[in-house]
């Protein structure tokens, strides 16, 4: 029996070679000897996914094993009849690899056209029957994750031949065998595959287990966010996929804004993450080489020194407009930069431009800056320095330097893509594969570094970890585990996907992580508090241990107090008539016999009388209460929960984020706990019954425990407290007709998208509808 051994690498899977194999086994010809098809997670060979192995030799790579087999079963004519049809089959064969096995949007809409074109009159590659250019160009395909976007998304890569043809073959029986058996077999023996399953399958161009080196160069200017985290958790994700290594750059370039604090602060984060990087280095370890590049670039003639004021060069990058500076010699440049080196009047006007192409349609190719002047001090290397390379110029040629393969950055970045190509050409440096994701953009949340730092400096917030902003920090003090934010990350996957996420889905995984392991513990707000008299209570307060989590022992135990006085809620002492019977949590059944009530406000409970009724079945009770004994032991806590900063669902551009500042956004509640609280340490996550998951926000030793709401992830309780701004919200709508004036106030929820309003005026005894 001849055996193929097919694996992964990285992300991508030979297909083609996968659904040869089963049309061969398919046939029913005695003659044919069958192929045993092995699945491995990993190859012996780094270099190949496709491994045959037969009595007589070792056939490795996926296109010398299709040709072997189409010899070896050359009955089934799937290599040609004729040299001239076999020339042709390997014409495409060779196709496949080199043009398709990239993600260089160019390359392949080149590829795509010339495909199209080719099946304009054709329902197979070559001749009239399949052969093996149709499946190993078909695997090709089927891996490749920009072609496969786009068919997804009902666009005709290349046109509709292309796509007709590709629909066609997959549809084939042996495909769809094939394709199953990757599902049922292959992946099975990694992890079961579920909805949440991570869209990993990007297919890194020229990714060779053991090379494949990726970084997260964050820049020391702020505090991590949740974008930030998705970066570095995608970067480690594939260096480890393929046995490489992950880089942590940091891109400090910027005296104006970078401090070792954040530094600092980033490198707690990505510890608390698990972003255990194999290696840390700086930009500014390279200043030195950045800055030889930068005379050897103007040497080339590609870049200029423009003295242009901010403003106009703004303007005239967006007009297309070529700069004054554009066209001087390369002698009077490299004087000018030497005046940017000094920090003179002069070279503090100027900049380092790249020169690209000014009518390019791609704004970021024209003639972007590269370098500019900065006098203040550096926080690592002083005031050796008065010229600082931009990120754009930096970012490509230290990535070539460190020997960066694959650049796997947000798509944001994605119209500086030619931008970072040009750099690496014009300086001769080696090829670095760019791969972008989408970014995490959610509802009611900014990302911005520079929008964030507003609130701080605005004293809206309390700092970068305040549990209302997107930090890490800030999501993990309001009680996110970094289990569940791993989760939610490796759930979006490296999709290029852009879409506005809700928050709930992340606090949902969150839920399904702490609920197991979160101890459960009592709290009665104070508002209105009702004491009850239990009627045949205990003559002396005591206490038992009890179950911190019911369905987990292993959680432990705590003391819970039993009085013939204790407190209940308000809320709860509203409901209550006399005769009916109640459960009181983790005590029994008791029967409500007297209820007193406020003088001046009747609808206030001001005390309770209970008569203890533990044979009392609690199944048949409807409400279950929680309580607390009045006892020293009482524990004085505040509730903390929050709303969104701002009250627009997304801000679009040109919207001044003060205009949609949220009125009100933390809320403050007093209560009571049970002593078992002071117990817990800063930071531990507890469920209050009835109340919700919290994280403890302060030390334990402070008269008032601090209790933050962790949110669940149920719509209901995500769901912005405030109103979205818009054209409607709080406008007082008057229309005046005859004899008869109509004032009404419309306030329509967040979801209304289009509000029909309908008034039927009787005037003259006839109805008016107007919408």
């Amino acid at each position: 029996m001849v055996t193929i051994n097919v694996c992964k690498k990285g992300t991508n899977v030979p297909y083609g070679i996968i659904v040869l194999a089963h049309y061969i086994n398919r046939q029913s010809n005695a003659s044919f000897q069958r192929l045993d098809i092995q699945w491995h997670e990993e190859s012996n060979d780094a270099n190949s996914l496709v491994i045959l192995k037969s009595d007589y030799d070792d056939v490795i790579g996926t296109n010398n094993v299709a040709r072997y087999l189409g010899k070896t079963y050359k009955d089934l004519g799937l290599y040609g009849n004729n040299p001239g049809s076999m020339t042709l089959i390997d014409h495409w064969v060779d196709y496949a690899a080199d043009k398709l096995g990239t993600n260089n949007f160019k390359t392949l809409e080149v590829a795509f056209d010339e495909i199209n074109h080719h099946l304009t009159l054709r329902t197979f590659f070559v001749g009239y029957k399949l052969s093996l250019a149709d499946i190993i160009l078909w695997g090709a395909l089927k891996n490749s994750a920009v072609f496969n976007s786009q068919l997804k998304a009902g666009k005709e890569a290349g046109g509709p031949h292309l796509a007709r043809w590709f629909n066609y073959i997959s549809s084939m029986d042996f495909i769809q065998q094939g394709t199953n058996w990757v599902t049922q077999t292959a992946k099975s023996k990694t992890s079961k595959v579920g909805k949440d399953q991570p869209n990993m399958n990007i297919g890194l161009v020229d990714a060779k287990i053991g090379e494949v080196v990726t970084r997260f160069p964050p820049e020391p200017s702020g505090y991590l966010h949740i974008g930030h985290a998705k970066a570095a958790m995608l970067n480690q994700y594939f260096a480890k996929e393929y046995k490489g290594k992950m880089i942590v750059r940091f891109d400090d370039t910027n005296p104006s804004k970078e401090k070792e604090e954040f530094e600092d602060s980033i490198k707690e984060d990505l510890e608390l993450l698990g972003i255990r990087p194999d290696q840390i280095t700086y930009t500014s370890d390279h200043f030195e080489e950045l800055f030889q590049y930068a005379i050897q670039i103007i040497e080339k003639g590609l870049a200029y020194v423009d003295d242009t004021d901010v403003v106009t060069m703004r303007q005239q990058r967006m007009d297309g407009i070529p700069s004054k500076s554009r066209d001087i010699s390369v002698e009077e440049n490299l004087k000018r930069f030497q005046e940017m080196t000094k920090g003179t009047a002069f070279g503090l006007s100027c900049c380092l431009r790249a020169k690209i192409d000014m009518s390019n349609p791609n704004k970021a190719l024209r003639d972007p800056v590269i370098y500019r002047c900065n006098i203040l001090p550096h926080h690592r290397t002083g005031n050796k320095w008065k010229v600082y390379p931009t990120y754009d110029f930096a970012c490509p040629v230290v990535d070539a330097v460190e020997g960066v393969t694959h650049a796997l950055r947000t798509n944001e970045y994605r119209d500086r893509n030619s931008q970072y190509d040009w750099i690496l050409k014009a300086l001769d440096l080696r090829k670095v594969h760019i791969w972008d994701f989408s970014r995490m953009n959610f509802v009611y949340t900014l990302l911005s570094k520079r929008k964030l730092q507003w609130f701080v400096n605005q004293g809206i917030v309390s700092g970068w970890d305040d549990p209302r902003f997107p930090t890490v920090r800030g999501i993990v003090r309001r009680g996110m585990t970094v289990e569940a934010l791993n989760q939610y990350i490796l759930t979006q996957g490296a999709s290029q996907n852009d879409v506005l996420l809700e928050w709930d889905k992340l606090w949902a995984i969150n839920r399904k992580v702490i609920d197991p392991v979160a101890p459960r513990h009592t709290s009665i707000i104070k508002q209105d508090i009702v004491k009850a008299n239990i009627l045949g209570g205990p003559e002396n307060a005591y206490s038992k241990e009890v179950t911190k989590h019911k369905k987990n022992p292993d959680v432990g135990n705590k003391q819970t107090w039993f009085s013939s006085n204790i407190w209940v809620e308000q809320e709860d002492a509203k409901t209550f008539e006399i005769e009916e019977e109640i459960t009181l949590m983790d005590w029994g059944n008791a029967i409500i016999k007297v209820i007193h009530k406020s003088d001046t406000n009747p609808s206030i409970v001001t005390g309770l009388e209970l008569q203890l009724h533990l044979e009392g079945d609690f199944k048949k009770t409807k409400k279950k209460i929680t309580w607390l004994a009045d006892t020293k032991s009482i524990s004085e806590v505040v509730l903390i929960d929050y709303d969104y900063l701002i009250n627009k669902k997304k801000l679009e551009e040109g919207d001044e984020v003060e205009n949609f500042v949220t009125e009100k956004t933390e809320f403050l509640t007093d209560a009571l706990a049970d002593s078992n609280v002071k117990e817990l340490k800063k930071g531990d996550i507890i469920q209050f019954e009835r109340r919700g998951y919290h994280i403890l926000d302060n030390d334990p030793s402070e008269p008032v425990l601090r209790f933050i709401r962790i949110p669940d992830g149920k719509a209901s309780n995500m769901a912005s407290k405030a109103s979205e701004k818009n054209g409607l919200t709080g406008k007082k709508l008057s229309m005046d007709f005859p004899e008869t004036a109509i004032s009404i106030n419309l306030s329509p929820t967040e979801e209304t998208t289009r509000s029909v309003l309908l008034l039927v005026v009787v005037y003259s005894h006839s109805p008016y509808a107007i919408i």
